[in-house]
């Protein structure tokens, strides 16, 4: 039943308020909830229940690049905007579009690229707050949550600069810097209920709520519930089904790349071009047997899984711990059991580098196998471990090309170090071990950060040699798919043609029907001096600055270290000599770029 006199004392959200449609739904409901009358069979009474203080403001802002800290961030907002905060959701890089002097509140939760580095949709941020303009920001309230991995040098250096310079600009941290390993569930779970109550109004009382679909209270008004999280995720990867693995590379080549095919049949998975795909591997079986011969165990003794489930020690080795690359704790305490000098001194804090150089190319068996003295309880030994984490890959297809399918391009990891030889976890896992019947949980990561150009005329430059063509294979099915009539510009590069030229027949026969344009390779070993795709670059620099000129959105894929940084000098040198450009006219052009959506990255 509606009841039109009373419509005017519930106030609404101006459709063009700075909010999401979601969020102005919720806090229309919201207001809706407060401002009716409580006895609705009595019109004109008025409410009992005092109306609650204004949603407080919550600028929330991320630094992506790969979708995590974005996703994170959304996860964050709704979560506000249940506990009766008004929250945006920004990339760092649009700081332009909200006055920082003037915010309230301000979380930020971002990712770390390369050494340290921040993600491509922060840089520019970071730029502005660490110049001499960068405003003094005395009035606002700020919190960080950085993720990163410790097996890079500079862990969480993105997070901890924006902290530490928010901090210099007179900001007042409302909760301290968390730092996230890549199992960041706990932590950040920590980090989000430790803010409500930092966050809440001086004075005030932070708002009760939950994100498990539950009713929140305020003021005697009830919230809309958010839906019960449904489907597979990373929390509920999907037991996806192998049906393909193949070797791309041909006889006489040094690499062993991996064209993989898994079945998406009955998951509801669906992903755009640009996405990644999370699998959850195993360990291999012959290492986690040698373990447990160093150990002295037999593997059916009783141990608890992170999860809290209790199985065999063996199995636990095999699903549920990283059981290669030695963490801090586990070299702590295997130092201390066996009265290892050198590795005790190498664990001081002034001997990073010497540890680190150390501990290359050397996994848990061989500590294990260089003190022979030190025993573990089996309960101990996993205490000791870290989680095994899903590993990400670009995604190399097109799900309008293959339906209930998910293509990926892996390089199979294989070396050897100091006598062993050495397996990559996941690679070896998809390439040696899963087999047809063989569940390999899998679960989309979305990485908005890296899409085509809603514009289907816009023209796309695509750089990725080795595994980094796999999101361009993607690129170029969904602009073949949809017919978009915009130009496509690959450039790929391995070490010889002959045998590492990854979906030759393919590319040659898109290059034939005109739906790639042009195709420029550079494969290194096929001449005395090194050929690289920069290389490449540079020769075509007129038409790369041609394209660019007329609207190309331009797209790297590959390794983060060397590659992508020499694609990125390549890229600021063509636009300093072909469009006659200074090195800081050339910056800021590339910066436009970035800041446009037409320069995008998935690197690592």
């Amino acid at each position: 039943m509606r009841f039109p006199d009373l419509m005017p004392k519930i106030p609404t959200i101006p459709s063009n308020a700075p909010f999401t449609a979601e969020q102005r739904a919720w806090l229309n409901g919201y207001l809706a909830g407060l401002f009716s009358d409580a006895d609705t069979a009595d019109a004109g009474a008025a409410s009992s229940s005092a109306p609650a203080a204004p949603a407080q403001p919550l600028l929330v802002m991320y630094g992506s690049q790969t979708g995590t800290a974005e996703g994170l961030a959304k996860r964050l907002a709704k979560e506000a905007a249940q506990r009766g905060f008004a929250p945006r959701v920004l990339e760092l890089n649009a700081f332009a579009s909200v006055d920082l002097a003037k915010e309230p509140r301000l979380a930020i939760i971002t990712s770390t690229w390369g050494d340290g580095d921040p993600p491509d949709n922060a840089v520019a941020f970071w730029q502005h707050i660490s110049s001499d303009a960068a405003p003094k920001l005395d009035h606002l309230t700020y919190s960080v949550l950085a993720l990163g991995d410790r097996n890079y040098s500079d862990f969480c250096g993105a997070g901890k600069k924006f902290d530490e310079r928010l901090a210099v600009l007179g900001a007042k941290r409302a909760l301290p810097r968390a730092d996230c390993d890549t199992d960041y569930e706990a932590s950040v779970k920590s980090w989000m209920d430790g803010l409500w109550p930092a966050l809440a109004p001086q004075g005030g009382e932070a708002i009760s709520g939950s994100m498990n679909g539950e009713s929140v209270q305020s003021a005697g008004a009830t919230t809309p519930t958010a839906p019960a999280s449904t489907g597979y995720s990373r929390t509920n990867p999907f037991p996806a089904r192998l049906i393909t693995n193949r070797k791309l590379n041909a006889p006489g080549s040094a690499k062993d790349t991996r064209h993989f095919e898994i079945s998406l049949e009955g998951s509801g998975l669906s992903y755009e071009a640009g996405d990644a795909l999370g699998v959850v591997p195993q360990n291999c079986p012959a290492l986690v047997g040698e373990i447990l011969g160093a150990l002295g165990c037999d593997g059916e003794e009783a141990v608890t899984e992170p999860s809290g489930k209790e199985t065999s020690l063996r199995s636990a080795l095999l699903r549920s711990y990283q059981i290669t690359k030695p963490g801090s704790s586990f070299l702590q305490s295997i130092a201390e059991r066996a009265g290892d000098a050198e590795l005790k001194a190498l664990l001081e804090p002034a001997r990073k580098a010497d540890l680190d150089k150390f501990l290359y190319g050397r996994e848990v068996i061989d500590l294990l196998l260089r003190c022979p003295s030190a025993k573990f309880a089996p309960k101990e030994f996993v205490g000791l471990l870290a989680k095994l984490q899903p590993r990400l890959y670009s995604i190399s297809s097109s799900l309008k090309a293959h339906p209930d399918q998910v293509h990926l391009t892996i390089a199979a990891v294989r070396y050897e170090s100091h006598g062993r030889a050495r397996k990559g976890i996941c690679s070896t896992f998809l390439a040696d071990r899963a087999e047809s019947d063989t569940p390999v949980p899998v679960f989309v990561q979305v990485s908005h950060g890296f899409r085509l150009p809603a514009d289907g005329t816009k023209p796309v430059i695509m750089i990725g040699p080795g595994t980094g063509i796999a999101p361009f294979r993607a690129f170029l099915e969904e602009r073949r798919a949809t017919a978009a009539p915009g130009k496509n510009w690959l450039f790929f590069g391995d070490q010889q043609k002959s045998c590492d030229f990854l979906y030759q027949d393919q590319l040659e026969a898109m290059l034939a029907e005109g739906s790639l344009t042009r195709l420029d390779t550079a494969f290194s070993r096929d001449q005395a001096e090194k050929i690289y795709v920069q290389t490449r670059m540079l020769e075509q620099g007129a038409e790369l600055w041609n394209w660019l000129e007329s609207g190309a959105h331009l797209y790297v894929c590959g390794d983060a270290k060397r590659m992508a940084k020499d694609v990125d000098a390549a890229l600021h040198k063509v636009i300093e000599t072909v469009g006659g450009r200074t090195a800081e006219q050339a910056a800021e052009y590339v910066q436009q770029l970035k800041s446009a959506k037409r320069y995008q990255r998935d690197v690592y």
